[in-house]
């Protein structure tokens, strides 16, 4: 029969039980104040609902005492909650009670977009320096970073690439890896895209790119390529999946085929007063 969990003045009192599904009231001073329930998934993985109300202290209690009970009397070994992306004081309690954030369920329909949450069993626990941190890294926001190449041949050209996947050409280079400095991206992007190692010198600019045709905000990283030859594209390996085509472009070309933030970051450039940071103004969709 499943226990009384106890803390203080907050009791879980055991409301159903069976092999798959373990309830308890939530009750406070003698009060019921909601509910809490563990449900066994596949495996060793149970999932976690509750009702606590807007209450984050009694549902950031109960919610580890539910958790301390799956590891240690249960056996299981992830606990996870999948919760509407509204519900703000629920995503915040099962942060406090030590889940960490792994990303967004989206919802089809009607249904809402959920959070999902999970805690494993060896997890440091919430109130100690290492899992602090791991939570707080885990629920702080992302910024997507690019990383692009001001390369110039010896007419005063600018390289665009022609791309697979969309119409306008841009400057070559590409989206940082997680863990990866902006300048090595950059020097990885070329050699896979192009088949050449640049050196990377300053830094141009950063420029941020406000959300456009369904693609998230971004930090674009403009790095200095310096001068090289024009036959320099002669001995390019192309990665098909991606680059159709190289080109050197004179700014008339740029403004013919390049992307509207690649265009007006090119003239920005060009009129030789260029600010280390930068804003793009949001193109027409």
């Amino acid at each position: 029969m499943t226990q009384t969990l106890r803390d203080d003045d907050l009791v879980l009192e055991p409301t159903s039980g069976s092999e798959e599904f373990t309830g308890f009231a939530i009750v406070l001073a003698g009060q019921r104040v909601g509910t809490v329930a563990l449900r066994a998934e596949d495996g060793r993985t149970a999932s976690i609902r509750w009702n606590a109300g807007t209450d984050i202290p009694v549902a950031t209690r109960a919610l580890r005492l539910a958790l301390a009970h799956a590891f240690e009397e249960l056996g299981m070994t992830r606990v996870e909650a999948r919760i509407p992306i509204e519900r703000l004081s629920d995503v915040r309690a099962a942060s406090i009670a030590g889940m960490r954030r792994e990303g967004v369920l989206r919802g089809a329909g009607g249904d809402p977009d959920r959070a999902l949450l999970a805690r494993i069993a060896d997890d440091p626990e919430p109130y100690s320096r290492d899992g602090f941190i791991a939570i707080l890294n885990a629920g702080l926001p992302t910024k997507r970073v690019i990383s692009q190449g001001l390369l110039r041949d010896e007419l005063g050209r600018v390289l665009l690439c022609e791309l697979t996947y969309k119409k306008e050409w841009d400057l070559p280079g590409g989206v940082v890896e997680v863990g990866e400095a902006p300048s090595i991206g950059l020097v990885r992007e070329l050699q896979e895209e192009l088949g050449i190692t640049v050196e990377v010198r300053d830094l141009v600019t950063v420029n941020w790119l406000p959300a456009w045709r369904g693609w998230d905000d971004a930090c674009i990283f403009l790095f200095d390529l310096g001068v090289v030859q024009s036959s320099i594209t002669e001995g390019m390996t192309l990665q098909p999946a991606e680059i159709k085509s190289v080109r050197w472009c004179a700014p008339e070309t740029v403004r013919a085929n390049a992307a509207a933030a690649a265009i007006e970051l090119l003239e920005a450039v060009g009129s030789g007063s260029m600010p280390t940071y930068r804003e793009a103004p949001k193109a027409a969709e």
